[in-house]
């Protein structure tokens, strides 16, 4: 059985995780997050790790929550139950690592869609490549995100944009508009995240534990943990409308079902699975 999850220690003080579902694009399965979620914290817990990188091997960081899946069972971790679980459960999940001592480096390319989006924001620092493709494609028919962060990073009128169209925006864009610290080509990608990786090792990890608090303090006193948590709400909401009901009502737990599914919703876009295949 192929591990869904790689680890390596690439420079000292470094650790990285590598999400190793290339075939599926690194859709995030129950194993898969509970995955990332343990190494995390066992990164934060070893005094010779001082900065972890999260990676996706194949063509992309990741497409987003497995929808051939049957994500209600055998979660990771408990979350209450009733309206809005899933939304809940996952945002509890991912800023586990906004609560982590040392920080995490998102390192982003290809497609990094809906829950992949989610997980590289509650990373501490993000860094794409120029042709990523980040957007929240499931606000087409689905509902918005679990995750709200887009009002917080790229700005009332750009979230807007996102949510009502579903388009991605690009690694160049995400970079100059908030999502992402920076850009560059892919193929510099990986050594332009180790180089800062290495840089943030430098610093004593109880001091950097305190600099990237201090950080999210200032983030959570102007809202963005409750507005992010109202937004759970709003997303179950969601999930009520018969157009919710009938998109989801067509999800067989198989991937040829799924690939025609998204396929339907995205071909009077022309983007996404749509734009490859022409």
């Amino acid at each position: 059985m192929t591990e869904v999850l790689l680890i390596d220690n690439p420079a000292p003080g470094v650790r990285r995780l590598t999400m190793n579902r290339p075939e599926k694009r690194n859709a995030l399965n129950n194993e898969l997050r509970g995955a990332i979620l343990a190494a995390l914290t066992e990164a934060d817990a070893d005094p010779d790790v001082r900065v972890s990188i999260l990676r996706g091997a194949g063509p992309s960081f990741s497409a987003g929550y497995d929808l051939s899946a049957n994500n209600a069972e055998n979660q990771p971790y408990y979350t209450a139950g009733g309206p809005g679980q899933w939304a809940r459960h996952v945002v509890d999940g991912w800023t586990r690592i906004w609560d982590l001592g040392k920080p995490v480096i998102a390192q982003v390319h290809g497609y990094c869609l809906a829950g992949g989006s989610e997980l590289a924001t509650c990373c501490d620092l993000v860094y794409v490549a120029e042709d990523a493709k980040i957007g929240y494609p499931p606000t087409r028919l689905m509902s918005p995100p679990d995750n709200q962060f887009h009002p917080w990073l790229l700005g009332m009128r750009r979230a807007m944009e996102m949510y009502l169209t579903g388009d991605a925006i690009s690694g160049v864009e995400a970079a100059a508009e908030g999502f992402a610290n920076r850009a560059y080509p892919a193929d510099k990608l990986d050594a332009e995240v180790l180089k800062m990786a290495e840089r943030i090792a430098l610093v004593p990890a109880e001091l950097n534990q305190i600099n990237k608090r201090t950080i999210h303090r200032a983030m959570e006193i102007i809202g963005l943990r409750a507005a992010i948590r109202s937004g759970t709400e709003m997303q179950a909401l969601a999930f009520t409308t018969k157009a919710s009901l009938d998109y989801r009502a067509q999800f067989k737990r198989d991937g040829g079902s799924v690939r025609e599914v998204l396929s339907a919703r995205d071909a009077a876009f022309g983007d996404y699975r749509e734009r490859e295949k022409k």
